[in-house]
């Protein structure tokens, strides 16, 4: 086996500029495969963050038939506070949550004494909502940035609301909603804080404090419509998600229909579909990179066939067995891969220190300033070579296999 390998190499060293330039080709097909994945699994977390962490949370919970009717915000379909307490104690007992929200989500009517308009409302703890959704603070534009915005007497406006309706910091809004009897009833608060309209739906929500809501709405209870849950590792997001499911799958009704549903964030924003298209577009790179690995490796190794012919036909009258020659070939093929895929993965990582040493900065929906960090982890790269030497490897078989068939005397007589 040594001597093969040490003929295979002689062999390719004798043609350079064609090991050289069907090298750089599968090189280039490396570093194409590996820089774009890792700037497109750079935007897909920037963008996946971006709305987790600005309104939707990793996980959220709600009580049974609440997300088929969430247009409409049903106050019929919150969890009693027997069913809140029960789920907040199995959040608890999770090590993987780091944090959860419980919100009471429903329609309203805001009005600055001149106008009047309909707003979706959050009501939340601010303490624990900004521990959930982290990224919500920095949506406030006007106003204070903290959990005070949202103290009771207080309500954040979404940012195309306030300036529909000529509503600033400090203004006094009235808020009027009906409550799940039918009454309806309203309260006078003081916008605390404007908030940038997100992309995607809750992008127009308005936020106050819980305490207010129970007031508006004539709550006696811990009513709960939805719990935002954040994990501590979002790699996790599927484990904990069935752990979740599980844990709250055991409650049931009297008819025995669960009281529960469980949902991750792609269930609850269509930018799932963007995510989507992002995987779809790495996978047609790296089919790319296997024809560009196929073709090159395939034509060279069929050059190398044709014009060794009566090389390979002396070999064979030496006593040379055909596997022997398949083997040759196969281990020439194979050593073009690794030249390639090596030198791919060297300049792959010297291109995404780069780009993280200047890094690009784009906008997404109404978020500006974005910066792109790309990483590379140790299973693509080992994935992206994997595939180079196993494509190289069956491109080398149909040349091998041809070389090894031939007969000796025709091939010594090859001019």
């Amino acid at each position: 086996m040594r001597d093969t390998l040490r003929i295979a190499f002689r062999n390719l060293r004798r043609y350079q500029r064609r090991t050289i330039l069907t090298s750089l080709l599968i090189t280039a097909g490396v570093v194409s495969v590996l820089v774009f994945t890792s700037l497109s699994g750079s935007f897909k977390a920037m963008m996946i963050g971006q709305i987790t962490d600005s309104m939707l949370g990793h996980i959220q919970i709600h009580k049974k038939g609440f997300v088929a009717s969430i247009d409409n915000l049903p106050l019929n379909l919150t969890m009693p506070p027997k069913d809140a307490a029960l789920v907040e104690a199995h959040l608890q007992e999770n090590p993987m949550v780091q944090a959860w929200s419980p919100r009471v989500k429903f329609g309203a009517m805001l009005s600055n004494f001149e106008e009047t308009t309909n707003i979706r409302l959050n009501a939340v703890d601010p303490a624990m909502e900004l521990e959930t959704v982290p990224l919500l603070a920095g949506r406030v534009i006007q106003g204070e940035k903290g959990p005070g915005s949202i103290q009771p007497g207080k309500i954040l406006i979404p940012e195309l609301l306030a300036k529909g309706m000529k509503i600033g910091v400090g203004d006094q809004v009235v808020i009027v909603a009906t409550n799940r009897d039918g009454s309806v009833n309203g309260i006078p608060l003081v916008v605390g804080g404007i908030l940038e309209s997100a992309t995607g739906p809750g992008g127009r929500d308005g936020y106050l404090h819980i305490s207010d809501a129970k007031t508006l709405l004539r709550m006696t209870g811990n009513e709960v419509s939805e719990f935002a849950v954040r994990l501590k590792d979002f790699n996790n997001l599927e484990s904990v998600m069935a752990q979740i499911e599980t844990a709250l799958s055991e409650e049931r009704n009297q008819a025995g229909i669960p009281r529960f549903e469980v949902h991750t964030w792609e269930k609850l924003s269509p930018f799932v579909n963007i995510a989507t298209m992002i995987d779809m577009m790495t996978v047609s790179v790296k089919v790319l990179l296997v024809f560009i690995a196929l073709i090159s490796v395939m034509n060279v190794m069929i050059m190398a066939v044709f014009e060794r012919i009566r090389e390979i036909g002396a070999i064979s009258a030496m006593g040379t067995l055909p596997g022997r020659i398949r083997t040759l070939f196969v281990t020439e093929g194979f050593f073009l891969g690794v030249l390639g895929s090596l030198a791919g993965t060297v300049l792959s990582l010297l291109a995404v220190l780069a780009l993280n040493i200047w890094p690009i900065t784009f906008n997404f929906g109404r978020s500006t300033g974005l910066i792109l960090r790309p990483s590379l982890s140790l299973s693509e790269i080992a994935f992206t070579i994997a595939v180079v030497l196993i494509v190289s490897i069956i491109a080398s078989l149909q040349p091998a296999v041809k070389a090894s068939r031939m007969e000796p005397i025709k091939a010594l007589r090859h001019v």
